[in-house]
């Protein structure tokens, strides 16, 4: 029985561990917090969890990929040059949208109900997918999954196994899902507080914010971790 105590406090241990390095993870801001920002500024809450959501799922590979050991070919050249190359396109096509937005007159036009529902889908469906894609287009976060995994064994020592990696994993998890609601209200508040001008202003500073991480991440590259 106190085998069995053990392991249960080892692994409730490491799910608090994970839970609060998943919100340290999350809370610092990003490229996926500027965009879902730069969304969240037009369309408030929903857009804003959207980017939040596709990004987590992201994130989800990365984990498994890395917790698992399989991130380490993401390490080589010949996988990880395509995929920054690739997010880094993305963030400079973000960014000049967020630049255009911030200089064009959000539609007025009230359109039938049909067109509505189709209006609402198509950019939920599109935030989900640019998360998503920020997210796998910066094959560093499989560096940070990596070291995890040796984290979570010094932590469970000889008790470390599949068990205690997919605790870690759920623990993150849970607490980078609270952190999708946190930031997407925040997002919502700060919409409604702010006039119709600083809007503008909003999605002109994320457009050159995830301009200047384009940047960052293409002379990551090419100068290495």
């Amino acid at each position: 029985m106190g085998v069995a105590d053990a392991r249960v406090g080892a692994m409730v241990e490491v799910f608090v561990v994970a839970f609060w390095v998943g919100l340290a993870f999350n809370a610092a801001p990003g490229a996926v917090f500027g965009e879902s920002l730069r969304r969240g500024m037009r369309g408030g809450f929903r857009p804003a969890f959207a980017v939040q959501v596709g990004s987590l799922a992201g994130d989800a590979v990365w984990a498994v990929l890395g917790l698992t050991g399989v991130g380490a070919l993401f390490t080589v050249p010949a996988l990880r040059v395509p995929l920054t190359v690739g997010g880094c396109l993305l963030l400079c096509w973000l960014g000049v949208v967020g630049l255009r937005d911030a200089f064009s007159a959000p539609r007025g036009a009230a359109p039938g109900a049909g067109q509505v529902a189709a209006a609402e889908t198509r950019p939920l469906v599109s935030a989900v997918a640019v998360g998503a894609g920020m997210s796998l287009g910066n094959p560093w976060n499989v560096v940070y999954w990596s070291g995890a995994a040796g984290a979570v064994g010094a932590v469970l020592g000889r008790h470390a196994d599949v068990a205690g990696l997919a605790t870690f994993f759920t623990g993150f998890m849970a607490s980078s899902l609270v952190w999708c609601f946190v930031s997407a209200g925040f997002v919502a508040l700060l919409r409604r507080a702010v006039p119709p001008p600083a809007v503008r202003v909003l999605e002109g500073v994320c457009g050159l914010a995830l301009i200047a991480l384009a940047v960052v991440l293409a002379a990551r590259l090419v100068t290495g971790p």
